[in-house]
């Protein structure tokens, strides 16, 4: 039996990991699981006020998308997860993959500095975000993250970088048909 797919949607704030995550899984019929809805779903449950408690709601975030992932994975099950991964990342799926091995195929969404952080500002002025993010409040610690990025994790899988500095310019289609022919669909 073939090992389940994790597919891992990863980058910086306002990379396009979560458009390109939605279409994969719309086009793959996969589930997704988004850090970022999930920690929507504990802001309008619990509420929002200040970044402190929106650090703290990631926090929680972070452990669920690791809970949900895991139960994914262990039903031998394909699975698309989307959030800006960092190093710690790995700690958690390596013991995900402890309790059962999977095939990883990670998708690194990138473009430079300054487009990202003007795509921020305008996702944050557009309304579009949760108001529990308090984006707005987040500025100067977005283009520190954007000075100084993380290491993104690797997951010991195939990795793909997609430059989404043009948007129109993804070759979806690559990107598609490489990840058929790793769930068994081409």
């Amino acid at each position: 039996m073939p090992l389940p797919l994790l597919i891992v949607v990863t980058g910086l704030p306002a990379s396009g990991k979560t458009t390109l995550s939605r279409r994969i899984a719309n086009d793959l019929h996969l589930p997704l699981i988004s850090r970022d809805g999930i920690k929507e779903i504990l802001f309008d449950g619990l509420g929002w006020s200040d970044r402190e408690w929106s650090k703290r709601l990631g926090k929680v975030s972070y452990e669920l998308t690791y809970y949900f992932v895991q139960l994914h994975i262990a039903s031998g099950q394909p699975v698309i997860v989307e959030s800006n991964f960092t190093e710690q990342a790995v700690t958690a799926f390596s013991a995900i993959r402890r309790q059962r091995d999977f095939a990883a195929f990670q998708i690194i969404c990138d473009a430079p500095p300054d487009i990202l952080l003007a795509r921020y500002i305008a996702r944050v002025e557009s309304g579009e975000r949760h108001p529990g993010h308090v984006d707005h409040l987040n500025y100067d610690e977005m283009r520190e993250l954007l000075m100084n990025p993380p290491v993104i994790p690797d997951l010991a899988g195939d990795t793909v970088r997609v430059d989404t500095s043009d948007r129109q310019s993804v070759n979806y289609d690559r990107i598609l048909d490489s990840l058929r022919v790793r769930l068994g669909r081409d």
